[in-house]
């Protein structure tokens, strides 16, 4: 499979992301957890079917110490137990944020208030920042048909 554009080799596309990744690197060093960031990541991208991110995060969060068990279960958190009561409501304003063209209320109230229960307002703003971030790079990689499975943790730094 190859990409219908060289995305990452294309010097506008390069201007684009650096904004992006700049954007992405306030958000990784904010409080927001590293495993919570990986996971909303994950979440994200299966929703939005990007082979590329999906196979990106799993295998970052593996390499950063996440378990089989838990990367496994991500697209049924719901059933999990796995998951800490903060991350399924980071999974939750996820699935919300991420599906907002099929909610007609968009995100909820109760998914809100249960996302601010667990997270300070600066962790909020990294979490809805990062739901946006992830969305764009879905959406990148889903328009190119950037090809998954040769990634490899720390590629692009």
């Amino acid at each position: 499979m190859e990409s219908r554009l060289n995305f990452f080799g294309n010097p506008l596309a390069g201007k684009v992301l650096k904004h992006i990744n700049s954007a992405n690197k306030v958000i990784a060093d904010s409080t927001l957890p590293a495993a919570t960031q990986e996971l909303v990541k994950i979440r994200s991208s299966q929703i939005n079917g990007c082979g590329f991110c999906t196979d990106m995060h799993t295998k970052d969060a593996a390499h950063a110490g996440e378990t089989p068990q838990r990367l496994h279960l991500v697209a049924a958190w719901r059933e999990a137990t796995v998951f800490t009561d903060a991350e399924r409501a980071a999974l939750e304003l996820t699935e919300q944020g991420t599906r907002i063209a099929d909610a007609a209320g968009g995100v909820t109230d109760e998914a809100w208030a249960n996302a601010a229960k667990h997270y300070d307002e600066d962790q909020l703003a990294a979490l809805v920042s990062l739901i946006a971030v992830i969305n764009a790079y879905n959406r990148v990689n889903v328009l190119v048909q950037q090809p998954a499975g040769d990634y490899q943790p720390g590629q692009f730094g």
